[in-house]
């Protein structure tokens, strides 16, 4: 479709302003933009709390889950395998070292008995 014959509705990121601002008046929590690094980095946290390397915060406590981190490590995987060609090399890199650590955390707590 050329270019000049799309109607596109742009008003969305106006109202997604004002809202923003509304917010800081109210001096309430402004999520940040969404970007892929910060997709990972999330899903990599999640993955890290059902390894039970880093403690649940809703908790406070190491609370281990192996079908959950599994299935965040393999998201993870799918993820740079459908985004493959895609990604800036920071954002590359990111997600190579995260699921390389991932899978050895995963590993090393399989074999060591301590994942349930």
């Amino acid at each position: 479709m050329e270019e000049k014959n799309k109607n596109i509705d742009e008003s969305w990121k106006e109202a997604a302003e004002k809202e923003k601002e509304a917010l800081k008046k109210e001096g309430k929590f402004i999520p940040p933009e969404p970007d892929f690094s910060f997709f990972i980095t999330t899903l990599s946290l999640q993955a890290s709390i059902a390894l039970g390397v880093i403690p649940n915060p809703a908790t406070n406590a190491k609370e281990e889950d192996s079908s959950q981190a599994k299935f965040l490590i393999d998201t993870l995987g799918m993820l740079k395998e459908k985004t493959k060609g895609n990604l800036t090399a920071e954002e590359t890199s990111l997600l190579e070292n995260v699921l390389y650590e991932l899978r050895m955390q995963y590993v090393n707590k399989s074999k060591g008995g301590n994942i349930k």
